[in-house]
């Protein structure tokens, strides 16, 4: 890790503590090379072991239905499917897919800029809305507002009108500002090896259901490299796309969808996964058991993690912390409702601005954090969500308008059926030895005594955010644990 790395990422850490984070790390280096007696390594990211934080990804699918003429409509909803665990991809058929972006090349953009201070807030306000209109009381919940965006946005590419009016202003931005968004954010998004961050788009067409306009096409090849493809919508493209969510999530959401129901006539998928260690490890001393207590009293057994961290948070109503990953690029960020607050209070009183207020101004002082070692997932149908948020119209077989898309070859009405979003989560200590020595040193030598202290021991609210942007592209509740 180099010195002006930091300065870069993290401008407002005091000097002096670089410097002694630097020749920390420089010591436990020589340290645990001198124990292992072997050439200094390191290890692969994307092994179970060597992650400290195994954080999972989250995938949107939009169905654009067709409802014919009388008004019945055959979509059956299977969005809501609970998660199964991270496993091998499925094995596919061979068979032909048509490539649709043959002979579409992405333009290159006019220029490279910084994602805003206003677009920030805009994301950060969308994800406190999708939470609030998504969790369920008492549930864990986890939604990725960048993941929602890039498959709504790819969708209004081919939205007219009213509809397109509807969804601009669910989202935040005009459909300019939010291709020209996420280019420049996933542009912004820090990649090295110990921080993995990865965005994937892909659009299916059901055969001979429409004329595509091009010009829908290559939007979304230019703002978000989307792959398009035409299909037969049958089984085996059932498991074209679950093996597709599969592979670019890494195995974490292995399937997005248990069938392809006879009315469905295109998708569009984002699939985002993340994955980053901690910048400190925990070591064996600083994991214990405990008790987790819920909103209503009961008490479940839960590992903690303790550990000093430099960013303390306070509101009116919360405490927290921020907690870095490697290199100070991503980081793990908790609010925990003061006693007598509920989650869902807490919740309640967030907003885009309050979220950006809170991560800019945290108080540089010592705290002690601890974290329950958890694991979570996620998986809803959004449609009633973005319509309470004023999205209406898309979902509405009368109204919709996607014209945009091409010309459709279909009697009936084009319009969007189901927003299937799944996530998951795992938050974990580092599983090596010689971690957990440099675990030790790092806490000794450099953090002072504690003068703040957060305890996640009962609900609390949580995000991942980029350092660069302020942005949580996860936001989510714990507010029960495995017992």
């Amino acid at each position: 890790m180099k010195k002006n790395e930091l300065y870069e990422v993290v401008s407002n850490i005091e000097e002096g503590f670089v410097d002694h984070a630097l020749e920390t790390e420089e010591k436990n280096t020589r340290k645990a090379d001198a124990k292992t007696k072997a050439p200094k390594r390191r290890l692969p990211l994307w092994g179970a072991v060597a992650a400290a934080v195994l954080v999972a990804a989250t995938v949107i699918t939009v169905s654009i239905a067709v409802t014919n003429r009388s008004g019945k409509d055959g979509m059956t909803n299977d969005g809501g499917s609970t998660i199964e665990k991270p496993t091998q991809g499925e094995i596919i058929t061979e068979h032909s897919l048509t490539n649709l972006m043959e002979g579409i090349k992405a333009n290159p953009a006019p220029s490279i800029r910084k994602v805003s201070k206003a677009e920030a807030e805009t994301v950060a306000d969308f994800a406190v809305k999708l939470l609030k209109n998504a969790k369920k009381n008492g549930e864990n919940s986890l939604v990725s507002p960048i993941s929602v965006i890039a498959a709504l946005s790819m969708t209004a590419n081919g939205a007219k009108g009213n509809t397109l009016s509807q969804m601009e202003s669910t989202l935040g931005m005009s459909l300019e500002d939010l291709n020209s968004f996420f280019k420049a954010y996933v542009r912004s998004l820090a990649q090295d090896d110990k921080n993995k961050f990865s965005l994937a788009d892909s659009i299916w067409f059901k055969s001979g259901c429409v004329d595509f306009n091009t010009g829908f096409l290559q939007a979304n090849a230019d703002f978000y490299g989307a792959d398009a493809y035409e299909a037969s919508f049958d089984e085996k493209t059932l498991a074209d796309i679950n093996k597709w969510v599969n592979d670019n999530t890494n195995g974490m959401i292995p399937k997005i969808l248990d069938k392809v129901p006879d009315s469905a006539v295109m998708y569009l998928i984002n699939a985002l996964a993340f994955e980053a260690e901690w910048i400190v490890p925990y070591n064996e001393e600083q994991v214990f058991p405990s008790k987790f207590t819920l909103e209503n009293g009961q008490k479940k057994d839960v590992t903690l993690m303790t550990s000093n961290e430099r960013f303390y948070l306070e509101t009116a109503n919360a405490t927290g912390f921020i907690k870095h990953y490697a290199n100070h690029k991503y980081a793990f960020a908790a609010l925990l409702p003061n006693e007598g607050v509920t989650v869902n209070e807490l919740v309640s009183s967030l907003d885009g601005k309050t979220i950006s207020g809170i991560l800019t101004n945290a108080d540089q002082t010592s705290v002690r954090a601890v974290i329950p070692k958890f694991e979570a997932e996620f998986g809803t149908d959004l449609a009633d969500s973005l319509k309470a948020m004023g999205m209406t119209d898309a979902f509405d077989s009368s109204l919709a308008d996607f014209s945009g898309i091409g010309t459709w070859k279909l009697d009936g009405f084009t319009r969007i059926g189901r927003v299937i979003h799944k996530t998951y989560i795992s938050v974990t200590e580092q599983g090596t030895k010689a971690g957990a020595a440099t675990a030790v040193e790092m806490t000794n030598d450099s953090i002072p005594i504690n003068n703040k202290e957060v305890i996640l021991n009962r609900p609390f609210v949580y995000m991942l955010i980029d350092l660069e942007n302020n942005i949580p592209f996860f936001i989510g509740t714990l507010e029960d644990v495995a017992g």
